[in-house]
Protein backbone atom coordinates (compact mmCIF):
# COMPACT_ATOMS: atom_id res chain seq x y z
CA UNK A 1 0.00 0.00 0.00
CA UNK A 2 1.48 3.64 -0.55
CA UNK A 3 1.62 6.25 2.22
CA UNK A 4 -1.32 6.41 4.37
CA UNK A 5 -3.05 9.71 4.54
CA UNK A 6 -4.49 10.63 8.07
CA UNK A 7 -6.75 13.82 8.00
CA UNK A 8 -6.15 16.01 11.63
CA UNK A 9 -6.86 18.89 12.87
CA UNK A 10 -4.13 21.34 12.95
CA UNK A 11 -3.81 21.74 16.97
CA UNK A 12 -0.78 20.79 19.05
CA UNK A 13 -2.57 18.22 20.95
CA UNK A 14 -4.56 16.98 17.59
CA UNK A 15 -1.46 16.13 16.41
CA UNK A 16 0.36 14.64 19.25
CA UNK A 17 -2.96 12.25 18.62
CA UNK A 18 -2.24 11.64 15.09
CA UNK A 19 1.49 10.38 15.68
CA UNK A 20 0.23 8.35 18.07
CA UNK A 21 -2.06 6.20 15.72
CA UNK A 22 1.11 7.08 12.66
CA UNK A 23 3.36 5.19 15.62
CA UNK A 24 0.69 2.28 16.07
CA UNK A 25 0.22 1.75 12.58
CA UNK A 26 4.35 1.52 12.02
CA UNK A 27 4.51 -1.59 14.35
CA UNK A 28 2.59 -3.35 10.91
CA UNK A 29 5.04 -1.23 8.32
CA UNK A 30 2.70 1.18 7.58
CA UNK A 31 3.85 4.99 6.30
CA UNK A 32 1.80 7.49 6.93
CA UNK A 33 1.33 11.49 6.33
CA UNK A 34 -0.35 14.09 8.03
CA UNK A 35 -3.43 16.04 6.17
CA UNK A 36 -3.63 18.90 8.16
CA UNK A 37 -7.67 19.88 8.70
CA UNK A 38 -8.87 23.72 10.02
CA UNK A 39 -12.35 22.66 11.53
CA UNK A 40 -14.87 25.29 11.92
CA UNK A 41 -14.13 24.83 15.69
CA UNK A 42 -10.69 25.90 15.11
CA UNK A 43 -11.65 28.98 12.95
CA UNK A 44 -14.52 30.49 15.39
CA UNK A 45 -12.76 30.32 18.81
CA UNK A 46 -14.17 33.56 20.02
CA UNK A 47 -17.70 31.41 19.71
CA UNK A 48 -18.69 29.45 22.26
CA UNK A 49 -19.46 26.07 21.27
CA UNK A 50 -22.75 25.66 22.23
CA UNK A 51 -23.20 28.59 19.78
CA UNK A 52 -21.34 27.42 17.06
CA UNK A 53 -23.80 23.91 16.99
CA UNK A 54 -21.71 21.89 19.77
CA UNK A 55 -21.25 18.29 19.01
CA UNK A 56 -19.46 17.56 15.12
CA UNK A 57 -17.68 21.35 14.57
CA UNK A 58 -13.91 19.56 15.14
CA UNK A 59 -14.86 16.72 12.92
CA UNK A 60 -17.15 17.48 10.28
CA UNK A 61 -14.39 18.93 7.73
CA UNK A 62 -11.79 15.62 8.67
CA UNK A 63 -14.68 13.46 7.90
CA UNK A 64 -15.03 15.69 4.52
CA UNK A 65 -11.47 15.32 3.82
CA UNK A 66 -11.96 11.42 3.56
CA UNK A 67 -14.99 11.42 1.71
CA UNK A 68 -13.58 13.73 -0.64
CA UNK A 69 -10.69 11.31 -0.73
CA UNK A 70 -8.15 13.86 -0.12
CA UNK A 71 -7.36 11.75 3.09
CA UNK A 72 -8.06 8.09 3.53
CA UNK A 73 -8.37 7.85 7.67
CA UNK A 74 -10.29 10.89 9.85
CA UNK A 75 -8.12 10.63 13.43
CA UNK A 76 -10.29 12.47 15.78
CA UNK A 77 -10.89 12.76 19.35
CA UNK A 78 -13.73 10.48 19.77
CA UNK A 79 -15.73 13.14 22.13
CA UNK A 80 -16.01 15.49 19.47
CA UNK A 81 -17.61 12.92 16.68
CA UNK A 82 -21.14 13.00 16.31
CA UNK A 83 -23.11 9.89 17.71
CA UNK A 84 -24.51 9.49 14.00
CA UNK A 85 -21.73 8.19 11.46
CA UNK A 86 -22.27 10.21 8.08
CA UNK A 87 -22.93 7.40 4.97
CA UNK A 88 -19.53 6.36 3.23
CA UNK A 89 -17.60 6.04 6.21
CA UNK A 90 -17.32 3.68 9.52
CA UNK A 91 -15.57 4.00 12.85
CA UNK A 92 -12.98 1.46 12.16
CA UNK A 93 -10.90 1.84 15.39
CA UNK A 94 -10.54 2.81 19.12
CA UNK A 95 -6.76 2.65 20.07
CA UNK A 96 -5.94 2.41 23.07
CA UNK A 97 -8.10 4.59 25.96
CA UNK A 98 -6.11 6.77 27.88
CA UNK A 99 -8.15 8.21 31.18
CA UNK A 100 -11.07 9.50 30.46
CA UNK A 101 -12.15 11.57 34.03
CA UNK A 102 -12.04 15.47 33.97
CA UNK A 103 -9.61 17.29 36.34
CA UNK A 104 -9.19 20.53 37.90
CA UNK A 105 -5.76 22.25 37.14
CA UNK A 106 -4.99 25.09 39.60
CA UNK A 107 -6.51 23.94 42.79
CA UNK A 108 -8.69 21.29 44.33
CA UNK A 109 -11.98 21.44 44.81
CA UNK A 110 -11.69 21.76 48.58
CA UNK A 111 -9.07 24.18 47.86
CA UNK A 112 -11.68 26.41 45.99
CA UNK A 113 -13.13 29.08 48.61
CA UNK A 114 -16.66 30.44 48.26
CA UNK A 115 -17.25 32.32 45.49
CA UNK A 116 -13.92 31.02 43.39
CA UNK A 117 -13.93 31.62 39.74
CA UNK A 118 -13.67 28.44 37.60
CA UNK A 119 -13.32 28.36 33.79
CA UNK A 120 -14.51 25.77 31.76
CA UNK A 121 -16.28 25.49 28.44
CA UNK A 122 -18.35 22.68 28.62
CA UNK A 123 -21.96 22.87 29.58
CA UNK A 124 -21.89 19.20 31.37
CA UNK A 125 -18.47 20.49 33.27
CA UNK A 126 -19.98 24.01 34.59
CA UNK A 127 -23.73 21.81 35.53
CA UNK A 128 -21.67 18.75 36.87
CA UNK A 129 -19.45 21.36 39.11
CA UNK A 130 -22.58 23.96 39.76
CA UNK A 131 -24.22 20.96 41.18
CA UNK A 132 -21.85 19.37 43.77
CA UNK A 133 -20.72 23.73 44.45
CA UNK A 134 -23.15 26.05 43.53
CA UNK A 135 -20.86 28.34 45.66
CA UNK A 136 -18.52 29.09 42.46
CA UNK A 137 -18.85 30.74 39.88
CA UNK A 138 -17.88 29.17 36.55
CA UNK A 139 -16.62 31.54 33.26
CA UNK A 140 -16.31 29.85 29.89
CA UNK A 141 -13.16 29.28 28.26
CA UNK A 142 -11.90 28.41 24.53
CA UNK A 143 -8.56 28.31 22.81
CA UNK A 144 -5.91 25.61 22.34
CA UNK A 145 -4.32 23.36 25.71
CA UNK A 146 -2.00 25.70 26.24
CA UNK A 147 -3.95 28.91 25.78
CA UNK A 148 -6.72 27.01 28.13
CA UNK A 149 -3.68 26.09 31.19
CA UNK A 150 -2.54 29.30 31.33
CA UNK A 151 -5.35 30.58 32.28
CA UNK A 152 -5.47 28.90 35.59
CA UNK A 153 -4.45 31.48 38.35
CA UNK A 154 -4.75 34.74 35.99
CA UNK A 155 -6.81 36.97 35.20
CA UNK A 156 -8.92 36.11 38.41
CA UNK A 157 -9.36 32.65 37.51
CA UNK A 158 -8.49 30.37 40.16
CA UNK A 159 -8.67 27.04 37.92
CA UNK A 160 -9.67 25.23 34.92
CA UNK A 161 -11.45 21.90 34.11
CA UNK A 162 -10.23 19.74 31.71
CA UNK A 163 -9.59 16.44 30.59
CA UNK A 164 -6.83 14.16 32.01
CA UNK A 165 -5.98 12.21 29.22
CA UNK A 166 -4.85 16.13 27.11
CA UNK A 167 -2.93 16.55 29.81
CA UNK A 168 -1.11 12.74 29.23
CA UNK A 169 -0.86 13.11 25.70
CA UNK A 170 0.94 16.35 25.95
CA UNK A 171 2.92 15.19 29.20
CA UNK A 172 1.29 17.93 31.16
CA UNK A 173 0.29 15.53 33.95
CA UNK A 174 1.60 17.47 37.03
CA UNK A 175 -0.28 20.48 36.38
CA UNK A 176 -3.21 18.49 37.72
CA UNK A 177 -4.93 19.66 41.10
CA UNK A 178 -7.38 16.99 41.17
CA UNK A 179 -8.76 13.99 39.72
CA UNK A 180 -12.56 14.27 39.54
CA UNK A 181 -13.79 10.81 40.17
CA UNK A 182 -15.98 10.21 36.72
CA UNK A 183 -18.37 8.25 39.14
CA UNK A 184 -20.35 11.61 40.15
CA UNK A 185 -18.07 13.56 37.66
CA UNK A 186 -19.50 12.03 34.77
CA UNK A 187 -17.42 12.25 31.54
CA UNK A 188 -18.47 13.84 28.35
CA UNK A 189 -18.73 10.16 25.81
CA UNK A 190 -16.07 9.09 23.91
CA UNK A 191 -13.28 10.92 26.34
CA UNK A 192 -10.14 9.65 26.40
CA UNK A 193 -10.33 7.67 23.44
CA UNK A 194 -9.53 8.66 19.74
CA UNK A 195 -11.98 7.45 17.15
CA UNK A 196 -10.57 6.70 13.37
CA UNK A 197 -13.00 6.68 11.01
CA UNK A 198 -12.33 5.07 6.71
CA UNK A 199 -14.38 5.04 3.67
CA UNK A 200 -16.80 2.29 4.07
CA UNK A 201 -15.86 1.07 0.89
CA UNK A 202 -12.15 1.18 1.24
CA UNK A 203 -11.62 -2.60 2.61
CA UNK A 204 -7.66 -2.34 2.34
CA UNK A 205 -8.00 0.91 5.08
CA UNK A 206 -10.68 -0.53 6.95
CA UNK A 207 -8.88 -4.11 7.94
CA UNK A 208 -5.29 -2.03 8.71
CA UNK A 209 -6.82 0.43 11.01
CA UNK A 210 -8.51 -2.17 12.59
CA UNK A 211 -5.65 -3.94 13.90
CA UNK A 212 -4.77 -1.39 16.20
CA UNK A 213 -8.08 -0.98 17.87
CA UNK A 214 -8.47 -1.96 21.29
CA UNK A 215 -11.37 -4.09 21.66
CA UNK A 216 -12.21 -2.96 25.14
CA UNK A 217 -11.87 0.99 24.00
CA UNK A 218 -13.97 0.16 21.00
CA UNK A 219 -16.66 -1.66 23.00
CA UNK A 220 -16.75 1.32 25.66
CA UNK A 221 -16.94 3.99 23.28
CA UNK A 222 -19.75 1.86 21.41
CA UNK A 223 -22.43 1.73 24.18
CA UNK A 224 -21.20 5.66 25.13
CA UNK A 225 -22.46 6.85 21.67
CA UNK A 226 -25.26 4.36 21.20
CA UNK A 227 -26.31 6.47 24.52
CA UNK A 228 -25.74 9.90 23.04
CA UNK A 229 -27.55 8.95 20.19
CA UNK A 230 -30.73 7.77 21.82
CA UNK A 231 -30.92 11.23 23.26
CA UNK A 232 -30.94 12.94 19.66
CA UNK A 233 -30.12 16.41 18.56
CA UNK A 234 -33.57 17.37 20.50
CA UNK A 235 -31.69 17.10 23.60
CA UNK A 236 -29.64 20.31 24.44
CA UNK A 237 -29.29 19.71 28.53
CA UNK A 238 -25.81 18.42 29.40
CA UNK A 239 -25.36 14.80 29.36
CA UNK A 240 -22.06 12.15 30.28
CA UNK A 241 -22.13 8.82 30.16
CA UNK A 242 -18.62 6.56 31.20
CA UNK A 243 -18.63 2.59 30.06
CA UNK A 244 -16.03 -0.02 31.13
CA UNK A 245 -15.73 -3.60 29.97
CA UNK A 246 -14.94 -6.82 31.99
CA UNK A 247 -14.64 -10.00 31.29
CA UNK A 248 -17.37 -9.33 28.07
CA UNK A 249 -19.33 -7.33 30.57
CA UNK A 250 -20.42 -3.66 29.74
CA UNK A 251 -20.75 -1.56 33.18
CA UNK A 252 -22.18 2.02 31.77
CA UNK A 253 -22.84 4.81 33.85
CA UNK A 254 -24.56 8.14 32.72
CA UNK A 255 -26.15 11.93 33.90
CA UNK A 256 -28.16 13.88 32.40
CA UNK A 257 -28.60 17.48 34.36
CA UNK A 258 -29.44 20.27 34.45
CA UNK A 259 -27.84 23.83 33.16
CA UNK A 260 -27.26 25.27 36.39
CA UNK A 261 -26.54 21.95 38.23
CA UNK A 262 -30.00 22.15 40.24
CA UNK A 263 -30.80 18.86 39.19
CA UNK A 264 -29.60 15.78 37.67
CA UNK A 265 -30.71 12.20 37.42
CA UNK A 266 -28.35 9.03 37.16
CA UNK A 267 -28.04 5.63 36.55
CA UNK A 268 -25.92 2.42 36.02
CA UNK A 269 -26.58 -0.83 33.57
CA UNK A 270 -24.79 -3.75 32.49
CA UNK A 271 -24.55 -5.94 29.51
CA UNK A 272 -22.87 -7.31 26.76
CA UNK A 273 -24.56 -5.44 24.06
CA UNK A 274 -23.13 -2.20 24.31
CA UNK A 275 -25.57 -0.66 21.49
CA UNK A 276 -28.14 -2.05 23.22
CA UNK A 277 -26.78 -1.40 26.57
CA UNK A 278 -26.54 2.67 25.51
CA UNK A 279 -29.64 3.03 23.93
CA UNK A 280 -31.78 1.41 27.07
CA UNK A 281 -30.11 3.16 29.56
CA UNK A 282 -30.68 6.68 28.00
CA UNK A 283 -34.52 5.85 27.50
CA UNK A 284 -34.49 4.88 31.12
CA UNK A 285 -33.18 8.04 32.46
CA UNK A 286 -35.55 10.19 30.15
CA UNK A 287 -38.51 8.10 30.46
CA UNK A 288 -38.56 6.77 34.13
CA UNK A 289 -35.76 8.83 35.96
CA UNK A 290 -37.82 12.09 34.74
CA UNK A 291 -35.19 13.31 32.72
CA UNK A 292 -37.52 14.12 29.84
CA UNK A 293 -38.77 17.05 32.64
CA UNK A 294 -35.43 18.88 32.66
CA UNK A 295 -35.44 22.05 30.90
CA UNK A 296 -33.49 21.89 27.18
CA UNK A 297 -35.66 18.16 26.50
CA UNK A 298 -37.34 19.00 23.26
CA UNK A 299 -37.56 15.85 21.58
Amino acid sequence: MSVLRLATRRSPLALLQAEFVCAKLAAYGVECELVHVETSGDRHRDVSLATLGGQGVFAIEIQRAVLDGDADVAVHSAKDVPSVTPDGLELMSVPDRRDPADVLVGRSLAGLGPGATVATGSPRRRALLLERRPDIRVVALRGNMATRLGTAGRDGVDAIITAAAALERMGESDRIAERLDPSWFVPQVGQGALALEVRADDWATCELVEKISDHAAMTAVAAERAFLRELGTGCSIPAGAHASVFDGMVSLHAVMIAIDGSRSVRSSAQGTDPVDLGTELARFLHDDEGGGSLPGWNR
